[in-house]
This record gives structure tokens, sequence and C-alpha cells, in this order.
């Protein structure tokens, strides 16, 4: 037997450390062919989750807003997705409503004009969606599916017309409701028409449920041609279930675009985006790709643009950039920004997938290939996520797409959204290698960019706090603080001179989820000892409170609770009082209770102290109870009301010592 040559030592560890072989990949890119047509992609901005942008000082506010929407510099957004407000709490917060009465239009309450508007500014080809999350309380008497909920969105999308020129160009149903009224779908589409607007009607946004869940709508489709008739676009909410993306055949062949309306990485409404590529960034990379290549979704819309809410809120850091501290003017750009710039940045509305030109790599990774409507643009997102070795791939092109050189565009934990390579094309055909675990777009468009812009360093909330209101506008939010439910805003005080915050929602809105008290939330997660003081004047049969050391107000954590997880002193209107204690997945506790001179119509002065374990209630100058507890050592403040009108003046939060 012939026996082996032994090569050296140092042959051995030179083949050791090379890759293993990963056989080259042939794609055909074909421009005679076309698949899908691509609508974009986009975020919603729902549930408060905005909220406190708009409090951000310039330069920095509008930094944000071009990271986010600015064509060739950021994310690029091309839909902007809107919640129609309701004064009630949609996840973490209540949006306001234009209509609280039949008889009132306010098409400037909050901020979601002013988002689309300032979007527009930037984008104005961006498209606009509205989706409703909850209803005011006079909506078709408790009645979501009503006509009154469809001539309240009709008035919205008007509004946006009259009083902001804005088009909007797409509206849903009711937010994850499973699809249970044909007739209102119906019903929203006569709205539309009579009100002489063009919108499309997206159906029908829902969560994913047992059965077919989320894929009613198709059968109802079927058996009713009308109800066919009034959708446009076919939609579900985070469509893996367990980690797979599959969508029914039927829905592939409904005749509708299928859009994925509502989604995050990990198919979970509480996943949140890491403020790094690694996490967020590498798997929106995989979502975009695999939404069409699995699903066959031709939008995605990622809840949310913007994490400009706070962090001891529902589903922290779900937005696309992080900016939550408006009195520092601090922002991060995520790399959840530069992995859906690989799409946006490359391909718009009206392109069309090149289906036959779409695939899996040989190891890890997929590719999406689009050609723009001249037919002869073309552009490739490729991603490589989970491989370990180089992957080389051969395109060939074909059916007129254009053979102009090749700008390669790539983001991995080295490289942030970097032109790397102009590849020549010879004879119809160029070959590259592509690194693992990176994503890359290949096109043969210009005009791309990556956005400078440098935010300040971040600052703690201002401590000592004081707000008089006297600064904010009439019948504006201040400053800094995040409704959870109602709707706080300023209005001339009663029965003193000056500006005050007023509770104006006494009808229980028609909710999406969890129904807490009215209340308002502001200040640092850290804080510790200190007073927290408030002028009150409760309007009417009510109550009005002081909230301190919350630490968690994160609604879903349970339903049922109408206050946040800390300390609350509750005044009620005829001089009764408690000081409580609650925490989300536990009993509230009473700590002290009592009954004072009736309150109602009358100023008062109210503090909630805080001193290591010591919690002390006073009321006009007077302790009501001082009781030690040590549920909860830290945390930011809330002043609320239940549904009743109540007014605030001379919110201050300071030292309190031990």
């Amino acid at each position: 037997m012939k026996k082996c040559r032994r090569l050296p030592i140092a042959a051995f560890a030179l083949a050791a450390a090379l890759p293993a072989q990963v056989p080259q990949k042939n794609v055909v890119l074909d421009g005679s062919g076309s698949g899908r047509i691509f609508d974009g992609i986009g975020a919603v901005s729902a549930g408060a989750s905005s909220r406190l942008l708009i409090d951000y000082p310039e330069p920095y506010r509008s930094q944000i807003l071009d990271y986010l929407f600015k064509p060739d510099y950021g994310a690029s957004l091309q839909h902007l997705k809107v919640e129609i407000g309701a004064d009630v709490n949609s996840t973490d917060g209540s949006e306001p409503s234009q209509m609280r009465t039949r008889f009132d239009h306010n098409d400037t309450r909050g901020y979601e004009w002013w988002l689309m508007s300032e979007a527009h500014k930037r984008n104005p080809n961006i498209i606009l969606d509205t989706l409703a999350w909850g209803a005011p309380g006079w909506i078709g008497g408790g009645n979501f599916y009503s006509d009154d909920m469809a001539s309240y969105v009709a008035h919205f999308i008007e509004g946006a017309k009259r009083q902001w020129g804005l088009g909007i160009v797409y509206t849903g149903i009711w937010n994850e409701k499973p699809f249970q009224s044909p007739e209102y779908v119906k019903t929203l589409r006569r709205a539309l028409d009579e009100h002489h607007l063009d919108t499309k009607i997206v159906c029908c946004d829902e969560y994913p449920g047992e059965g077919k869940g989320q894929w009613e709508i198709l059968d109802a489709m079927r058996k009713d041609p009308a109800l066919r008739n009034a959708i446009a676009v076919v939609s579900v909410h985070y469509p893996r279930s367990h980690g797979k993306l599959t969508t029914p055949p039927d829905a592939l062949t409904v005749g509708k675009p299928l859009w994925s309306s509502e989604d995050q990485p990990e198919s979970s409404a509480v996943t949140i985006l890491s403020r790094d590529w690694q996490i967020g960034g590498r798997s929106l990379a995989q979502l975009y790709n695999d939404n069409y290549l699995k699903g066959g979704f031709t939008a995605t819309e990622i809840w949310s643009p913007i994490t400009s809410y706070y962090d001891n809120l529902a589903a922290p850091n779900s937005g696309l950039m992080y900016a939550n501290t408006p009195w520092s003017g601090y922002y991060h750009v995520q790399g959840a920004i530069w992995a859906t710039a690989h799409t946006t940045q490359f391909a718009q509305p009206g392109w069309h997938y090149l289906g036959s030109s779409c695939g899996d790599l040989p190891e890890k990774g997929n590719y999406v290939a689009l050609k723009s409507p001249n037919g002869r643009d073309w552009s490739v997102v490729l991603q490589t996520i989970g491989a370990t070795d180089p992957q080389s791939v051969r395109f060939t092109l074909r059916g007129g797409l254009s053979t102009a050189t090749v700008h390669v565009w790539e983001t991995n934990s080295h490289r942030t959204f970097e032109h790397v390579a102009d590849l020549p094309v010879h004879d119809g055909a160029f070959t590259y290698t592509f690194d693992p675990d990176s994503l890359y777009s290949l096109t043969t468009t210009s005009g791309q960019g990556k956005g400078t812009a440098v935010p300040p360093p971040p600052a703690a909330f201002p401590f000592p706090y004081r707000e008089d209101f006297e600064s904010t506008p009439l019948d504006r939010s201040p400053r800094f603080l995040a409704d959870q439910d109602g709707a706080f805003e300023v209005h001339p005080c009663a029965d003193r001179p000056g500006k005050c915050l007023e509770q104006v929602i006494t009808v229980r809105p028609i909710p999406w989820g969890p129904l807490p008290d009215p209340w308002t939330l502001a200040g640092d997660a850290t804080w510790t000892d200190y007073n927290v003081d408030a002028d009150a004047r409760i309007g009417g049969e009510g109550s009005a409170m002081l909230i301190g050391r919350i630490d968690s107000a994160d609604v879903f954590r349970n339903s049922a609770a109408r206050l946040p997880s800390g300390y609350t002193f509750r005044l009620h209107s005829d001089g009764t009082w408690e000081l409580l204690f609650s925490a989300y997945g536990a009993v509230t506790r009473t700590l002290a209770q009592g009954q004072a001179a009736p309150a109602g119509g009358q100023w008062h002065h109210l503090r909630l102290s805080f001193a290591g374990p010591r919690i002390t209630a006073a009321l006009d100058g007077r302790t009501l109870a001082s009781v030690s507890d040590t549920g909860r050592t830290h945390g930011m403040i809330g002043i609320g009301s239940e549904w009743n009108r109540a007014q605030f003046d001379n919110l201050a939060v300071t030292p309190a010592a031990r």
C-alpha cells in the first residue's frame, strides 16, 4: 500500500485556517420578467410612541426628522402611518382626538399632523396611512363599528387635507381587532366616497390568533364581492409565528397587495430593537427580505419610527431611532436606520420585484432584485446574516437591464452603510464576493448618502423641576408630560389668574386595550427622595391625584390596573382621600385613608414626599399620613384624575431630606 506523504506542520495549520469552500452562486437578473410591485417600507407612529419628539429643540429635532424621512440621508422612509387619536391609552400613552364631541372639530390637536407635515416636507412622495386604535366615547353609543366611526375617520382625513395640505392614501379599520364586521368596512368605503375622498382601505391589521386568525378576511372577501371591492390591500401584523413566516396560498392568489402593516424583528410586538447593528440591524436586514421572499409582502411598516416615549413604558426602544430626552437634545441613530436604508435608498414604491431573480444563497442569506419603472435601472438587496464564510456570486444581466457600473454598499459590524466598490460589467456579467454576516445593496442608481449630523451628549431630566404652564400655548400639552389616558391640556385657570393644566375627558373612550385612569407622566426613573407638589382643583364629582416613585407604567403588565406601579395620593371631591401602593401583578394596597372637608370646586395644595422608606401625604400644608413602606424606592412622577375634569397648577419636584 502506498504511504501518504506527510505535510509539514505549517501546511496543516494553513489548511485548517482556510474557510470551507462555498460553491459560487449564479444569479440571472432578467428584466423581461417581473414579480409583485414593491409598495415601500415605512413606520407606524402610534401608541404615543412619538410623543416627546415635538418637544426637542432645534436644530436637533430637524436632524432627527432628516434621519427618518429625508431621501438619501438615513432611513428615507417611504410610508408613514399614524394613529387617529381618541384620548385613550393605545400602548405608551393616549393620543388626542380631533373630535371630542359630534360637533367638535380641531385638526391641530396632538403631534401626528405635525409629524406627517414634517415627513412630507422632506419627501413629497411619502405615502401617508392612518389607523384607529380606539374611539371617543360618543361614537356609536359605545359601538366602534358604526356610521359615527366611519364619519370620524373621514373627518380626520379631510382635516389632514384642509388644515395641512396632506393627502392620506390609505386607512385601516381597527388596530389588531379580529375581523368581525364586513358591513363596517363597506360603511367606511361609503363614508369616504361621500366625503369625496379617494383614500384606499387596508384591511384588517390583525394580530396573530388561533386557526386562520389574522387571515379570516380572505374567506369573507370570497363570499362578498362588495367587501372585496371595498378593500385595496390585505394586511396583517407580525406575520411570523414561532419564528416562521408563512402566508396562506389563497392570500397569494387573492389579487390584492399583501402588507405586513406593523412589524418588528423576531415577530413580537414587545421585542425591542437594539441600539446597535448586532441585534436590531441584523434582524431587520433579514426581515425586509424575508417578508417578500417567504411571505409575499410588498410593504413592511415598523412600529415605531422613533422611540420618543419614556423607558418605563411598554415595549421600550421599539423605534428605528432613539430620542426620548428632549431636554438634552440627545438622540441615537441606531443600526435599524441603516438596515432600512439598504432598501429605501435603492428602490422606490412602484418598482417591480424580479420574481425569478430572488432567492437564497448557498450558505446563509438571501437576495431580492428589483427594477425601476424605466425597465433599465435595477438594485439587489442581499444579506448574509448568520453566514460564517464569504460567498461568491456571479450575476448575469438580461432583458434590457442596464449594464452600467454597479455600485456596492455594505453594512456589518465593521462598516456602516459604506460605498465599498464600483464594479464594471463585462459581457453582461460581473462577480462579487460577499462578506459573511453583512448587508449589501448593489445598484445602477446613484445619489445615495449617509447623514452626518451629530447629537449633543445625553443629560438627566432637570431637577429640581417646576412647571407653571404659563409658557405653553392654550389647548396644547406642556413639554415633557406624557399623557397615559385621557387628555391633559393647558387652559385658562378656573377661579385664579393664569394658565393651568386640565384633564378634559369625562366620558370613557372605546378602548383598544387596557384602560387606566387618566394621568400624565414625567421625570427621571432614578429619582429616589423628593417632594412632588401641585395645586389642584376638582371639577364636579371625581378626584385629583399625585403619583411618585413610578418604576413601571407598562399597562400590559396588568391590563386591569387603573394606576401605575408606584405610590398615589388621591383626593376625592367629597373630601375622602387615600394613600395607595400599586405594583403590576399585585393587588393595590391602601397604606392610609381618611376624610377631609369636601374638596370639589376649590383649589387645594397637594404634596407627596419620599425620604427613604418614609412616604408622606399632605393637604394644604397639613400632614394627612406618614407611613413606612419599601415597595418602591425610585421612579418618576405623575398627576391625574378619574374621568372628571381637574385642573393642576404649579407642579414642582424638589429634594426631600431624609
